[in-house]
């Protein structure tokens, strides 16, 4: 397929507004008045109602933004036209979340004048604090007012918590020769683990799609994207991925199984899986990239396990920030995957931009020069290359390595 990247994020595709201020929900320490706050509250509006897919986090206790949020879909049919998220406070585990989480839709709902039930509510940060709803609603008017087609950096910027970086990515593709675009932003460095979705991500489009291909694409892409990432282990309480689609590109509505939903699942996947590998880089602590590519894969499945279970390892990602290249911290994830597959037919390489080195074959080690190895692993970017030798089907999962910096984090993250 060939796409085209663009700027524009959450406002690339046609019709969608966007806008993100500083509100107030937590003070921070240097709350001078000439102080310069980052933005802790965004919306993005469609100009028309769009379908809408959602995926959830798996996690047994679920922020009450979630809640709402299924809810609000349930009744209206998976139709939405806005979405209101925050930053600094995830309101989660409160008697009151699900009533605050409802008050932001419908606070947003009055202002824009579109029923309640159309309005996404996403919400991150500490959990078990209430949520003060004063500063949102306070800030919801400027908000609204402030709606821009090109303030996508504002709404970026307001989701991010521990995030180094703002994280957008957008394309252009093609329906049937009609001009279609795609774009998406997403949050998250911390408490990351492939167990539905992670984090908070949101993707737009203006390619019309029916609501029930619009679900059917969003589930099957998050398992080999969002579903492949793993920084810490920890599924978080608030993941959510909503994908709305407003058809304003006017193709023919995909209505069917056929070449237009392959390629608009393609376009689905690059905007993902480039969401995902700028998650995984940005990783809390994280000075490393690492991308697990398994090949030679008996079946789709296997290749995503085995992928997975190596960028999970604690000791595999230590290794990495060390610059080891202690191959057998790779075996040993990759034999504890629960898969089925040939453990003596294994081959492992680790690959940089600084050259790739061979330590593995056929579940053996092999010799090879320490010092090629610590100049493959002192780049940022590092991939494992492990071939099952049983197949042709293949996978790819992201993480990052595990250094100080990630306790030095979340060791008074709270306070």
């Amino acid at each position: 397929m060939e796409f085209k990247i663009i700027e524009g994020g959450i406002c690339a595709a046609k019709g969608f507004k966007a806008n993100g201020v500083y509100c107030g929900i937590k003070r921070p320490a240097n709350d001078t008045p000439n102080a310069k706050h980052k933005n802790d509250i965004c919306i993005f509006v469609s100009d028309v109602v769009c379908n809408t897919a959602a995926v959830y986090t798996q996690n047994k206790v679920k922020g009450a933004p979630i809640l709402v949020t299924k809810a609000n879909l349930e009744k209206s049919g998976n139709k939405a036209i806005a979405v209101i998220a925050n930053s600094k406070n995830a309101n989660t585990c409160n008697a009151d979340g699900v009533e605050k989480a409802e008050m932001m839709c419908e606070l947003l709902a009055n202002e824009l004048n579109v029923p309640k039930e159309q309005v996404v509510v996403a919400s991150t940060g500490v959990i078990g604090q209430v949520l003060p709803i004063e500063p949102i609603k306070a800030g919801i008017p400027d908000l609204v007012k402030g709606l821009c087609y090109n303030k996508n950096l504002e709404a970026a910027t307001a989701i991010m918590t521990t995030d180094t970086v703002k994280k957008e990515y957008a394309l252009e593709f093609e329906i049937n020769g009609t001009k279609c675009h795609i774009g998406g932003m997403a949050k998250g460095s911390g408490m990351i683990h492939p167990n539905m979705a992670t984090t908070l991500n949101f993707i737009t489009t203006d390619c019309a799609i029916s609501a029930e291909l619009l679900q059917e694409a969003l589930s099957e892409i998050v398992k080999v994207t969002y579903n492949c990432l793993s920084i810490d282990g920890d599924t978080s309480t608030n993941d959510m991925v909503t994908l709305m689609a407003n058809g304003l590109a006017f193709n023919d509505e995909i209505t069917a199984h056929g070449a237009e939903f392959d390629t608009f699942k393609s376009a689905l996947y690059e905007v993902m899986a480039n969401l995902t590998r700028m998650l995984a880089k940005d990783g809390e602590g994280a000075t490393k990239l690492i991308e697990c590519i398994t090949s030679g894969a008996k079946d789709k499945e296997t290749a995503i396990t085995v992928a997975k279970s190596v960028v999970c390892s604690s000791l595999f990602k230590a290794a990495i920030f060390g610059e080891d290249a202690n191959w057998g911290r790779i075996l040993c994830a990759v034999g504890y995957a629960d898969a089925e597959f040939d453990i003596n037919k294994v081959d492992v390489d680790l690959k940089s931009a600084k050259g790739i080195v061979s330590v593995c074959r056929n579940g053996a080690g092999i010799e090879f020069s320490e010092d090629e190895a610590a100049k493959v692993l002192s780049d940022d970017e590092i991939y494992v290359l492990i071939n099952l030798n049983d197949g042709n089907e293949s996978a790819t999962a992201w993480g990052c390595d595990l250094t100080y910096d990630y306790v030095k984090i979340n060791g008074d993250y709270r306070t």
